[in-house]
């Protein structure tokens, strides 16, 4: 008997010493390298839930890139809702600061994205809530020059 609680301490003490490294590393992987986020909706159809609302795709959101202003023309970005700061939107980038957009249904008919901004939209034009609705979309970065 003696000998099973000394196996169960050993493994109880080596679970507890990898979870309080493993949890940390977690946290910080999630916060500053990627995460998995679910898509639904229609606003990035066909590329994201081309099965309509009976299903949802799932993402890897890349942070390392955001943190290095390294965004693109082209990219999927996960942006907070300017509707609801509890939600994020998922679209694409469709133009960077300094770029000229003729717009889809804006106030404006041709947009330049100011400085430390960029223009997004959903892949389903007509079915998305985006820059078209909201404008240019601050994205908290600068590019480097």
């Amino acid at each position: 008997m003696a000998h099973s609680q000394g196996w169960v301490k050993r493994y109880l003490k080596a679970f507890c010493k990898g979870f309080f490294v493993a949890v940390p590393v977690a946290v910080t992987f999630l916060d500053r390298v990627a995460c998995v986020a679910r898509v639904e909706g229609a606003s990035m159809q066909p590329s994201l839930n081309p099965g309509g609302s009976q299903s949802s795709d799932v993402v890897l959101l890349n942070h390392w890139k955001v943190r290095n202003f390294e965004v693109q023309r082209g990219d999927i970005v996960s942006l907070v809702s300017p509707k609801n700061p509890e939600q994020k939107i998922i679209k694409r980038v469709i133009a960077l600061e300094g770029d000229i957009v003729k717009t889809i249904g804006h106030k404006n008919r041709y947009v330049k994205v100011p400085r430390g901004h960029i223009w997004v939209e959903g892949d389903h034009h007509g079915h998305s809530f985006d820059s078209n609705s909201f404008g240019p979309k601050c994205g908290g970065w600068r590019k480097r020059k």
